[in-house]
Parts: structure tokens; C-alpha cells; sequence
């Protein structure tokens, strides 16, 4: 059993942690100096791949920041310094910037590489705690990520620095999004397996029915003509189109239920006299999450299709958006 003292002092201890490194973040803004504009300089003119570098929880981290910027259009990978010096340095081509990570800057398996990147003419961006540190010297560019202590109440343990070393990079790979005018449909391009590259994606004319699978009577029809139609269909309404395929209204399960309660005759009322006029419809340009804000802002459960003329060209309904990704 937790005593209360027990409980105190874990909330104390990670209140104390929060307040250290939220301070740390703060203490970032004013970092933000000519030296941080040169890096955002340096990645933006890039020709090649901008290439992460950084041992332990610095290569972490790291991983990290080269996976943001990937995902935000500035093409980055990460590479491992203690592979790098067994063979993985040849990851790196003439127009590529490494970013090199090292809280101390001394990091022997990042200095060890520094020599041979130079002689291949790749500029280096450091984010260290030190300009003085050999890594800060032999950096084109330094960025400071200095922590005045570490969270841990050690001191020891990377948490702080490696708090700040991520915020920085966010910093500089939203930067580069932002000078660069990269657009949601942009990021989609680079995330088209995940909900948010489907719900920027994917447009109502990759869900919906088409051709004979549109739920469609004629006006004039009986109401048991259109449940017939609804049945077969199973997106749960239909479409009413006039002589001219011009779509005037739908009939929906909603509608059904309206009209037994006043006790209509299926067989003999017309469905013209019982639909909703006109309804409501979407585009099949149109994103589906679009649509799927348009169905749940009005309460209905499928949309009609049509096209300029008002014709009806598809038909889906909840389901097809939830199983296709957007719900």
C-alpha cells in the first residue's frame, strides 16, 4: 500500500522535474540568435539530405528530429555515428549537412567523423552546449541547447538537455515548413498511410457507389418501390431522380419511419409526396472528411452525389467513411 508521504513525494518530484525543464525550454527564445537563422540557412539550401547524427540519448532524440524533418519536407535520415565509423559514413554525399547532436560536444564517435566529413565538403550544423567544445569549433554553425541543470536529481541522467535538444530541432524543422509555405496537402503526400494523410487525401470519389450501385428510383414511384431500392442497395436511403436524371429529393429510413406513423399506404403513396426535397448532396471532388463534417453538422447517415448538373454520379454513406479510414 502507497502511504500519503509516498504519494506527496512522487508528486513533488515530478513537479520539480516539469518546472526544470519547462524553464529550460523557456531559457531556448533567447537563443534564437544570427546563429540559428545561418543553420535554418544552411538545411534550406541543402541539395542533397540533411543527415542526423548523435550518440546515446543525443542519437535519440536525433532519430527523432530527422523523422519531423522528413515529414515536413526537408528530406533528412538519420545515421548512427558508431555505425558511421565502420562503414555507414558512406551515407553521406556531396550536398548533404549533417546535424550533429552532443550535449558535451565531445562525443569521440561524432569528433572522430568531423575529419572526413570536412574533406568532403559537407557544412556542419552543432547543436552542443558549448561553442568552445570540439564540436562547436569545428561546426560551420553552432546552436546552443545548454541546460543550467538536468532534471534528475542526480544530475546525471539526460533529461533537460535532451527536453531541449528536441524542442530546438521542432524549432528549426517548423522554421524551414514555414519559410518553405509547405501545405496540409504537402504533409499528406509524405503520410499517406496514417488517418491524417486519408482524411487529407482521400476525396469522396475514392469512397463512393457508381454506376449501378447507386440507390436511384424514378419520381412517381411508390414508397415500396423505394424501400425495395434501399434493401437491395444497403446504404440505408435512395435517390429520386425526374425524367431528366436530374436528382429531386431522397428517401431515407428516417423518412420511413415518419410516414408509418401516419399510417401511409407503402403500396400506393408516391415516394415524390413523402421524400426530402432536394437534400442534402456533395461534390465527388469534394474531401471526404469535407462531406463527413457536412453529414454530422446535419445528423444524416448518407449523401447523394451529383455533378454540375445535378445529376446523381455516386452515392456512400458512414460506413464506406469509416471503413476507408476518415471516421
Amino acid at each position: 500500500m502507497i502511504n500519503k508521504n509516498q504519494e506527496i513525494h512522487y508528486i513533488s518530484s515530478a513537479r520539480r522535474v516539469i518546472d526544470i525543464e519547462t524553464q529550460a525550454i523557456a531559457n531556448l527564445a533567447d537563443r534564437l540568435d544570427d546563429n540559428f537563422v545561418k543553420a535554418c540557412n544552411i538545411l534550406l539550401s541543402c541539395e542533397g539530405k540533411v543527415v542526423v547524427c548523435g550518440m546515446g540519448k543525443s542519437g535519440h532524440i536525433g532519430n527523432k528530429i530527422a523523422a519531423t524533418l522528413a515529414s515536413t519536407g526537408t528530406p533528412a535520415f538519420f545515421m548512427h555515428p558508431g555505425e558511421a565509423n565502420h562503414g555507414d559514413l558512406g551515407m553521406l554525399g556531396k550536398g548533404d549537412v549533417l546535424l550533429a547532436i552532443s550535449n558535451s560536444g565531445e562525443t569521440a564517435e561524432l569528433i572522430n567523423l568531423l575529419p572526413v566529413v570536412k574533406r568532403l565538403g559537407i557544412k556542419v550544423v552543432a547543436m552542443t552546449n558549448s561553442a568552445n567544445s570540439a564540436l562547436g569549433q569545428h561546426a560551420d554553425v553552432f546552436i546552443d541547447i545548454s541546460v543550467d541543470k538536468e532534471a534528475c536529481s542526480l544530475g546525471l541522467a539526460p533529461t533537460s538537455s535532451t527536453t531541449a535538444t528536441l524542442v530546438m530541432g521542432d524549432a528549426l524543422a517548423i522554421a524551414l515548413l514555414d519559410h518553405k509555405g509547405f501545405t496540409s496537402d504537402d504533409f499528406a503526400l509524405s503520410h499517406p498511410g496514417g488517418s491524417l494523410g486519408r482524411k487529407l487525401l482521400l476525396k469522396v470519389h475514392d469512397i463512393m457507389l457508381v454506376g449501378e450501385d447507386i440507390p436511384l428510383v424514378k419520381s412517381g414511384d411508390t414508397v415500396a418501390a423505394a424501400l425495395l431500392e434501399i434493401s437491395k442497395k444497403g446504404l440505408g436511403m435512395t435517390g429520386i431522380v425526374n425524367e431528366q436524371g436530374t436528382l429531386c429529393g431522397v428517401f431515407t429510413d428516417g423518412d420511413l419511419r415518419r410516414i408509418l406513423d401516419a399510417r401511409i399506404d407503402l403500396h400506393s403513396a408516391r415516394v415524390d409526396d413523402v421524400m426530402t426535397q432536394g437534400g442534402k448532396t456533395t461534390q465527388q471532388d469534394q474531401l471526404a472528411v469535407e462531406a463527413l463534417n457536412l453529414m454530422e453538422a446535419h445528423k444524416i447517415n448518407a449523401l447523394m452525389v451529383i455533378d454540375s448538373e445535378q445529376k446523381p454520379v455516386g452515392a456512400f454513406n458512414m460506413h464506406m467513411l469509416l471503413k476507408a479510414g476518415v471516421l
